[in-house]
């Protein structure tokens, strides 16, 4: 780096749930930050859980208590830690609520620093979703309290939209975690509609795509086959493309989901909108199951995560992989460099 050249901001990483593997993958990221070129990060969490995870998986690391603006300097020798809280116990894939504060702070604190410019962006690593509620965590996961996160910080009522993002494929599922038989009670063209625009946007916001492409699946066998196995898909689908087309969106489809995610179906599109949540993340996870991220659009900052859950069986072994984590780092750091331009920022 040259002399009186800028340091990056850091990104900031929350420490999820620390009885899984979070702190596991955290410091391994750390470990291979020159071998892979990992972006700086900051983990806004205590240092001792990182010095404790790293005893039971027999790592040596360092870590200092640093603000996020010394971070960028302090991550090429320990881990920078925006925490510093007194030592607990934390027992390893035994999810305790007596920690959900810890959790919850890590993921405010984390959304506080983008919103005061100290870092670029946030990567959450996996959270116990039933420990935070007997905890009396009011959302039902980490989608929602950022949601909530922007209307507090940024005043912007945010749509917060999930997708799956991987080298080889983007997919965006428009109902999210809602059983399967309800999804044809949920699904409307307008929540189509909505989710194609969010999408399109933030393809040009934050991945710098000009003129992104939408492909929209069917929801039914074959997108229905003109009636033969279903009605949705004209009814419902169908005029969700005209509209997002009407909006100078390109936008096509509903396409048969079975045939479009093969290698020259890919390159037809920038994106998949999926109906549902196993439409969408099959196909990403069948391709890219060790680096998928998990991006949300629809934020007024920029938020990625491993496509992962907490994996307690493995936490402190050592053999947690921390590709997916890396991935979300690098898509993180990647997306916050885009410079918006006044026209998309809704």
């Amino acid at each position: 780096m040259n002399a009186g050249s800028p340091i990056k901001l850091p990104v900031a990483l929350t420490l999820g749930e620390p009885a899984g593997i979070g702190p596991d993958i955290a410091i391994d990221a750390w470990l291979a930050r020159d071998a892979q070129d990992i972006p700086a990060f900051a983990f806004a969490g205590p240092a001792w859980i990182l010095q404790q995870r790293a005893r039971q998986m027999g790592r040596t690391i360092q870590t200092v208590h640093a603000g996020p603006d010394e971070a960028g300097q302090a991550f090429a020798r320990a881990i920078p830690c925006l925490e510093d809280t007194a030592e607990r116990t934390v027992a390893l894939s035994r999810p305790d609520p007596a920690n959900a504060d810890l959790v919850i702070g890590s993921i405010r604190t984390s959304v506080e620093l983008v919103h005061s410019g100290r870092c670029c962006a946030v990567v959450t690593n996996p959270i116990h979703k039933k420990t935070l509620a007997e905890a009396g965590f009011a959302h039902p996961g980490h989608t929602e309290f950022l949601g909530e996160l922007s209307q507090q910080l940024f005043d912007i009522a945010a749509r917060p939209v999930m997708m799956l993002a991987a080298p080889e494929l983007k997919t965006v599922p428009v109902t999210i975690h809602i059983a399967l038989r309800k999804v044809f009670d949920c699904l409307t063209t307008d929540l189509i509609v909505e989710t194609g625009r969010i999408v399109a946007r933030d393809l040009t916001l934050r991945f710098g795509i000009d003129q992104p492409r939408l492909a929209l699946a069917g929801l039914n066998p074959h997108a229905g086959e003109d009636g033969l196995m279903g009605e949705e898909d004209a009814e419902i689908i169908r005029p969700a493309v005209e509209r997002l087309v009407e909006l100078g969106i390109a936008a096509t489809g509903p396409h048969p989901a079975d045939s479009m995610f093969h290698a020259a179906a890919r390159t037809q599109y920038d994106a998949a909108l999926c109906m549902y949540h196993d439409q969408a993340l099959i196909p990403v996870k069948t391709l890219a199951f060790d680096s998928g991220v998990n991006a949300t659009l629809g934020l007024p900052f920029v938020r990625t995560s491993p496509d992962h859950g907490t994996a307690f069986d493995i936490a402190g072994s050592g053999t947690a992989n921390p590709s997916s984590l890396i991935a979300a780092l690098r898509m993180a750091d990647l997306m916050s460099a885009q410079k918006p331009t006044p026209s998309l920022v809704q």
